[in-house]
């Protein structure tokens, strides 16, 4: 067995407890049947869905909440930040309870405590009360983004995840597209705190589901096997000192120092941060855009969005694609050619250095074409360039941090990934508006493309010299 998985006391017999052939057990997700790990992957990232929908489908309402609470644009944007921020720490909290108490209880505790603090949302009658209300529904909605990769992990093995994690790592770009598209709707028919209520609609319409989803998580479910089968666990006592420090080291230092002295993981969290907050800078700014220079009126606004929601979907059909005819093509000759070798990492690198050539060429052509005299489908399809870029930049450059790190040190990383990305998101709709109004669409748009190219080596030193970097990492993959 793993040297990860708890040791059994149990004594030699001719016929052993079936928790002794774990590899084969019908309960080790990995062993479940396709159709039962296609509708976990499918539950799971629709709870994700409605968490990131929860982000963006406010700031159809920001208008009116300033005009109702008498604040600026500015301040209005504020609980869009705070959510943000609570997506960010809260995963903090997530995983390692996710890991003591296993996957599916953390989903039913947290998403029906998202579910109250976004009705609480709905109630606010002043600026901050909505604020607060939104950072706990945040820090309570994030869980359901973050555990869904583990739970991904847990029920398949590392070659065969590009597919479900290229719906996966999808669904917060289009739960996020989805939001203002909705929300214009909704807000031009019943206000702002509709958009609050919609939101319950579509958690209570999946809730339900996760009730058919079971533990996928391999300590808790050898624990359980174990309880039944009156097998004694050996577990050390742990001393609560203990406890505290393994936790505050894997959820607070260890995911800090990583970002500050591993490369590939501070570089990957600044590439993958700034794809997820330029999502947000086309949330708060692409209204304004189409408003001021075509005339859009709220509904108008809200259709705007779907050229950005058909380059999501169209870069989740490109991932599979790719993972499908390219990844899964080398890695089947390499196993061939070479047996008893490791697969590198860089391989899932393929999107990323697609779409980094993709990203500013869809920018720029937005950036430019964004003006009276050029029909106004043009910058929508350039949008929709831009967002298929966006994410294949972004799915890539995940993949190959968490082949890297293992399932250990991966987690990790992917904490810090987290916290980079949504405190870089709660600070972008703050400036967002401003910096259009100031720098003109052209130029704004400009600006943001010229960063795209400054980041674009990026995978692509990954490709070349990524070997070298794993090779003087201080953290040693878990296989």
């Amino acid at each position: 067995m793993a040297s990860t998985t708890s040791r059994l006391d149990i004594e030699q017999t001719a016929a052993p407890p079936p928790i002794l052939g774990w590899n084969h057990h019908p309960k080790n997700a990995r062993n479940w049947p396709l159709v039962k790990k296609a509708y976990t992957t499918l539950i799971v990232s629709a709870i994700g869905f409605v968490s990131t929908l929860a982000t963006s489908i406010y700031a159809s309402g920001s208008d009116d909440v300033a005009r109702e609470f008498g604040i600026s644009h500015t301040l209005a944007l504020l609980p869009l930040s705070f959510y943000a921020l609570g997506m960010g720490f809260g995963p903090i909290i997530a995983s390692p309870m996710s890991e003591t108490y296993g996957r599916k209880i953390v989903y039913l505790v947290t998403t029906p405590l998202f579910a109250l603090f976004i009705l609480g949302s709905g109630w606010c009658q002043s600026n901050a009360a909505l604020c607060v209300c939104r950072f706990f529904a945040g820090l309570f909605g994030a869980p359901c983004v973050s555990i869904a990769s583990a739970t991904i992990a847990d029920t398949t093995p590392p070659d065969k995840r590009g597919i479900p994690l290229a719906i996966y790592y999808s669904i917060p770009f289009i739960g996020s597209l989805v939001g203002p598209l909705v929300g214009g709707f909704v807000v031009a028919a019943k206000g702002w705190r509709w958009t609050q209520w919609t939101t319950l609609f579509f958690a209570a319409a999946i809730f339900p589901l996760l009730g058919f989803v079971h533990e996928s998580y391999r300590k808790v479910v050898i624990r359980r096997i174990a309880r039944q089968e009156q097998v004694e666990l050996l577990e050390p006592q742990r001393d609560p000192s203990k406890i505290f420090m393994q936790f505050f080291t894997s959820t607070i230092t260890r995911p800090v120092h990583m970002l500050f002295t591993e490369p590939i993981v501070g570089f990957v969290c600044l590439y993958c941060s700034f794809q997820f907050a330029l999502l947000y800078t086309f949330i708060v700014g692409s209204p304004y855009i189409y408003q001021v220079t075509y005339g859009f009126d709220i509904r108008q606004q809200a259709l705007s969005f779907l050229g950005l929601m058909v380059g999501a979907i169209c870069a989740a059909g490109t991932l599979i694609t790719m993972d499908w005819c390219i990844y899964q093509a080398k890695h089947r000759d390499f196993c061939r050619t070479f047996p008893n070798s490791e697969f590198p990492p860089e391989h899932r690198l393929y999107p990323s250095m697609l779409g980094s050539v993709i990203l500013p060429v869809g920018l720029f052509y937005f950036a430019w074409t964004a003006r009276p005299s050029i029909p106004w489908i043009v910058p929508i399809v350039a949008q929709g360039i831009t967002m298929l870029g966006s994410i294949l930049a972004y799915v890539g450059a995940n993949m190959y941090m968490v082949d890297t790190y293992g399932p250990l040190y991966g987690a990790s990383a992917a904490g810090a990934n987290s916290l980079a990305r949504y405190i870089l998101t709660a600070c972008f709709p703050l400036f967002t508006l401003h910096m259009y109004k100031s720098l003109g669409t052209q130029w704004a748009a400009s600006l943001l493309a010229f960063c795209t190219v400054a980041m674009a080596p990026i995978p692509w030193v990954f490709w070349t010299w990524g070997p070298k970097l794993r090779g003087r990492s201080r953290y040693e993959r878990e296989m």
